[in-house]
């Protein structure tokens, strides 16, 4: 018979410890400002995977977009030769370019268009 006691005795203070416990963790989370997100809410953006605000978010595109006329402006530039399926610089045209500027007396356009 005592040792009934004793079980009922244990689980009495499991219980008040559960509750506690339970209490305590409440507390944490109001405390820390914890909030379980809804899975909804966590979902990534397709556009804006970083979660950056509009604003940044704007700004970033429109200095993407730059980059990216800049890059086709400068492979623009490049003479280029389809040889054997392969897109390859076409060295001939840049000597050529090279041999007009030097004889237009700029060695610094020159220079500039060079690969």
């Amino acid at each position: 018979m005592s040792w009934l006691v004793l079980l009922g005795l244990s689980l009495f203070v499991f219980f008040i410890f559960v509750v506690l416990f339970r209490k305590f963790v409440g507390y944490m989370k109001k405390e820390q400002n914890l909030v379980i997100e809804s899975f909804h809410d966590a979902l990534i953006d397709k556009d804006n995977p970083v979660g950056l605000n509009k604003e940044e978010l704007d700004k970033l595109k429109q200095q993407q977009e730059e980059a990216q006329r800049h890059l086709r402006d400068v492979i623009s530039r490049i003479p280029v030769i389809q040889k054997d399926g392969r897109f390859q610089i076409d060295e001939e045209a840049i000597r050529q370019r090279r041999a007009a500027a030097q004889s237009n007396g700029s060695a610094e356009t020159a220079t500039n268009d060079s690969v």
